[in-house]
């Protein structure tokens, strides 16, 4: 329990730390480029995992007799 309660007291001085950074004009600009690069790697995991499941699909289709 006791760590528990320290992760939830880590978590809101977290949240001020970050909301208090953002009111700067650097912080503004460090928060923008950490979305920016937080949305470009999802979108690469993304499009891998598509890639994957692709390449995948196609050789469980090679596999499947005709029918």
């Amino acid at each position: 329990m006791k760590k528990f309660v320290w992760l939830v007291v880590g978590v809101a001085v977290g949240f001020v730390v970050a909301h208090e950074v953002n009111q700067t004009k650097q912080g503004k600009q460090f928060f923008s480029d950490l979305d920016v690069k937080a949305r470009e790697f999802g979108e690469a995991i993304s499009d891998g995992y598509r890639q994957r499941e692709a390449e995948l699909r196609d050789a469980i289709a090679e596999d499947a007799p005709d029918r």
